[in-house]
């Protein structure tokens, strides 16, 4: 039996991706802080130990340890932001190179936002801008590292990933919460686009990309971003909501800091396109925001 080892795979995507594979029977382990069954193994993400023995002969290996971004960025968090990445990824590293037959797949987790907050100009792998500030430059390093270590026998991918909508986690849960309150309206101007993934395709992706032995960088986003008016406004459809405040940027900023955020989480333009996906044939399971929310929310 195949297997696969999530790293850090004890949040919202990890277990969509073990729910997947394991019904393509794979054989799925977590490498998580806190173990709780028999295919949850201990790792700290700083030290080597038992878990480097589940990379042999593994099919994959999907590294998704990092603190999340959801919080304020004040040093400490920057700091654990930082080294959450940058630590795990060297550490991650070192275990597929000490191995004697490594994973034939190695996927890094990276993100879309690495690109310059953009509304008419779509950035793809090749033609993107790559930004200057903290969390672009977070990117920028976590990237560095995965690419400074050498895997003669081990395939590398970066998943640049945008906003993955999911029914159990993930960005539509505040999403539809704050739709539920009657809170659900544009925020900021509304215009910002919004670039996004279904569940489904966030898995599929990294099923396609395995099956046809790529490497390299991957946008993960639906061809054509939505913005966020539209978001907002399909969301208050399927949910029948029938209004929705809106959110000015004053108050995205004081309601960012009363419940420990930042506002760019939201108001950042993130117009990403998939441009490789597309040139070596993935076919999206969902490209039309309302279509993916009514699956996610009614079914």
């Amino acid at each position: 039996m195949k297997t696969i080892i999530i790293a850090g795979g004890s949040g919202f995507l990890g277990q969509v991706l073990k729910d997947y594979f394991t019904n393509k029977n794979y054989k799925v382990f977590i490498l998580t802080r806190n173990p709780k069954s028999d295919t949850e193994i201990y790792w700290n993400g700083i030290d080597l130990g038992n878990w480097t023995k589940q990379l042999e002969n593994a099919e994959a290996l999907i590294n998704l340890a990092g603190k999340s971004v959801d919080c304020r960025y004040n040093e400490k968090n920057k700091k654990a932001i930082y080294s959450s990445r940058i630590d795990t990824t060297n550490l991650l590293g070192l275990a597929v190179n000490l191995c004697d037959n490594p994973p034939k797949y190695w996927f890094n987790s990276s993100t879309a936002t690495i690109y310059e907050s953009s509304f008419d100009r779509p950035n793809t792998e090749k033609n993107g801008i790559i930004g200057d500030d903290f969390s672009m430059n977070i990117a920028k390093s976590w990237e560095r590292a995965f690419n400074e270590t050498t895997t003669p026998k081990t395939k590398k991918v970066i998943l640049r990933t945008s906003i993955v909508l999911g029914k159990k986690g993930g960005a539509l849960t505040p999403l539809k919460q704050l739709t539920k309150f009657g809170l659900g309206g544009k925020q900021a101007s509304g215009n910002q686009k919004v670039s996004w993934i279904h569940e489904d395709d966030f898995t599929n992706t990294i099923q396609f990309l395995m099956d046809k032995k790529l490497e390299g960088i991957f946008n993960l986003c639906v061809p054509e971003p939505t913005n966020n008016k539209t978001l907002m406004k399909s969301l208050r459809a399927v949910m029948k909501i029938p209004f929705g405040i809106s959110h000015p940027l004053w108050l995205l900023k004081l309601g960012a800091f009363f419940i420990g955020t930042e506002t760019e989480l939201v108001t950042k333009s993130r117009n990403v396109i998939p441009e490789k996906l597309l040139k070596n044939g993935y076919n999206f399971k969902y490209t039309n925001i309302k279509l993916a929310l009514e699956g996610l929310i009614k079914n």
